[in-house]
């Protein structure tokens, strides 16, 4: 090995919290690739979207959760993590791969608008680095996931070795652990799917109203190049995402009207 050899420096971010199963696998794979920072909330912080803390002061504590590992856990959201990590953690560190996850859940279709763990990846996307958002399709505390283990650090090496487009964060979703072996890899698009969502009113002991959202997920897209057919069909899926919401096929249709 060369002396001017430099490890890659990788951080780590998620939204079920620094204590969470997936991202101690997320930390041991990425160890034997770097050299590895993590900053997670200090709480679970699911279906956060891109929220950042504005009102309130970021609390940040160091933590010896991962042997060998230096680690914070953060107050705040998963963008306020990736932040804090970029402007005062790393100093002037720059990272060469942002990576969230493991997420308990998956973050395919419409559901990368609410994932805090694709939030965290985004917001390093929108600071030029290299990022990878890694979700699992199964929700449980005591999910497997020994199945996805090497997938995720090929995929990771593969973009330290090949970084993508600046601005660009990459959504890897994971089928559950089952008896089948994963096939292999799927390059995607986002599936169109939504939420059927409604209110259930309920009262408290005090008799006080309260809602309680609850919904059904419906895939409204029957093509074979999406990620939840990828999912579907026992692949992982892999779908570029740009923080850019533009819809350009619009633009010209709006200069017409106004």
């Amino acid at each position: 090995m060369s002396d001017t050899y430099k490890s890659p420096l990788i951080l780590i971010s998620n939204d079920d919290g620094v204590t969470a199963p997936g991202i101690s696998f997320l930390v041991n794979q990425m160890m034997k690739l770097g050299e590895v920072v993590v900053v997670a909330p200090d709480k679970p912080q699911s279906g956060m979207g891109h929220a950042i803390t504005l009102g309130n002061p970021l609390r940040l504590e160091k933590v010896t959760i991962f042997d060998g590992v230096e680690a914070y856990k953060c107050s705040g959201t998963p963008a306020d993590c990736v932040k804090i990590a970029k402007h005062y953690v790393l100093h002037d560190r720059k990272p060469d791969l942002v990576v969230s996850g493991i997420n308990h859940g998956a973050n395919s279709s419409v559901n990368v608008i609410y994932s805090g763990t694709m939030s965290a990846a985004i917001e390093a996307a929108m600071e030029g680095l290299p990022s990878i958002g890694f979700s699992l399709c199964d929700h449980s505390h005591e999910a497997d996931f020994s199945h996805c283990l090497d997938f995720v650090y090929n995929i990771a090496k593969k973009v330290l070795e090949n970084p993508v487009e600046a601005g660009v964060a990459l959504n890897v979703n994971f089928p559950a652990k089952s008896e089948n072996s994963l096939k292999g890899i799927k390059i995607c698009r986002q599936a169109n799917a939504k939420w059927n969502e409604e209110f259930e009113t309920r009262k408290d002991p005090f008799d006080s109203k309260y809602y309680w959202m609850k919904g059904e997920f419906e895939n409204l897209d029957d093509g074979n190049d999406s990620d939840l057919y990828a999912l579907e069909n026992n692949y992982v899926s892999i779908v570029p995402c740009k923080y850019d919401l533009t819809d350009y096929n619009t633009i010209d249709t709006l200069k017409k009207i106004f």
